[in-house]
């Protein structure tokens, strides 16, 4: 029988990504010719908005199990890859300005109906500088909150059910993050107006629409175990997973989640083929290739809680990070990837 974690492991080590990435370079320098941006995200942004608003304009007037459905079927999906796109966009993998970046993944934040990308771009950047320290990675769950739901598969269910809700109370623990600024303001501006737009011109079916659509692609949904997928630990040390399934197809290509940490500035487009050039390093790796079987395998497998993550106790890695940090928050936006110098 599968022991139940009691606690978070603990690796003495630096997180694995910089030293992989070097290894790589080393063996493979042809890798640096992916780094780039894909300026055909934008399109992509601005067709899954539009089709998100059609959406809730079109379930006006329908009955609440078709609203559920679509939002479950269809906005899940548009919602989700719009979450990974607001991601590109906190690597300013579209355009070469951080500004314009900036301002792509808040028009992605859009139909999500909660002003998130500007917060989410700094929160996000801390856990590719510090993955698994508890003070500066927002990614990790609380330690009363893995207490809370323990191993219980109702309360594992309504955990990511409600994913949404406590990854915005994990950024509270995170002191090193500006909070608020000009920038949060606008993306709170124009969500929350686009918000208050929609109610009053196509009313609440319409933005409820849009809200079970936000909690569908984030939470108890195959999406949703993505969440689950990148740094949940399964039975082994190794502290970042990749998915290789079909949904990629759907989303971006977000599942490649090894390679996309050792090189954030590889876009999404050139992710598969940062995995064939290097493939002696990545296919010994664990990975996923089902995201509804990870699913059920998180409710119903009592060895697999929300303690079942790497830390460290140090700032691991802080000397290659803080370079990425630095450069990625330039003036001129430029993308770095992970050790390269």
């Amino acid at each position: 029988m599968s022991s139940v974690p009691e606690g978070f492991a603990y690796s003495a080590e630096p997180e694995p990504h910089k030293t992989r990435t070097q290894a790589i370079l080393r063996q493979h320098p042809e890798v640096r010719k992916l780094i780039g941006r894909n300026p055909f995200s934008f399109p992509a942004i601005v067709a899954l908005v539009a089709l998100q608003l059609v959406a809730a304009w079109w379930v006006v007037g329908k009955p609440w199990w078709v609203v559920l459905l679509l939002a479950y079927t269809v906005g899940a999906v548009a919602n989700h890859a719009l979450f990974v796109q607001i991601h590109e966009c906190s690597h300013n993998l579209i355009f070469k300005k951080r500004v314009w970046n900036t301002l792509a993944g808040i028009l992605a934040n859009i139909p999500s109906v909660f002003p998130t990308s500007v917060s989410f771009q700094r929160y996000h950047l801390k856990h590719h500088s510090y993955q698994g320290v508890y003070e500066l990675d927002a990614d990790i769950p609380s330690e009363w909150e893995a207490r809370l739901v323990g191993n219980s598969a109702i309360r594992k269910a309504l955990w990511l059910a409600l994913f949404p809700v406590f990854a915005a109370v994990h950024t509270l623990r995170i002191k090193e993050v500006q909070v608020f600024d000009r920038w949060v303001l606008l993306n709170w501006v124009i969500v929350i107006g686009a918000d208050i737009a929609i109610v009053l011109t196509l009313g609440w079916t319409a933005f409820l629409y849009l809200l079970a659509s936000m909690f569908f692609a984030a939470g108890l949904h195959p999406l949703g175990a993505r969440w689950i997928q990148r740094h949940y630990l399964m039975g082994s040390t190794q502290e970042t997973y990749s998915y290789y399934g079909v949904m990629n197809r759907f989303a971006f290509n977000v599942g490649y989640h090894n390679e996309h940490h050792d090189f954030p500035s590889i876009p999404w487009h050139r992710l598969p083929r940062l995995k064939a050039m290097a493939s002696e390093w990545y296919d010994g790796l664990e990975a996923h290739n089902s995201w509804s079987r990870l699913l059920v395998r998180y409710v119903f497998d009592p060895s697999i809680t929300l303690y079942s993550r790497m830390l460290r106790v140090d700032r691991g890695g802080e000397a290659g990070a803080a370079a990425q940090m630095e450069q990625a928050q330039s003036p001129e936006g430029e993308a770095v990837g992970a050790g390269i110098g």
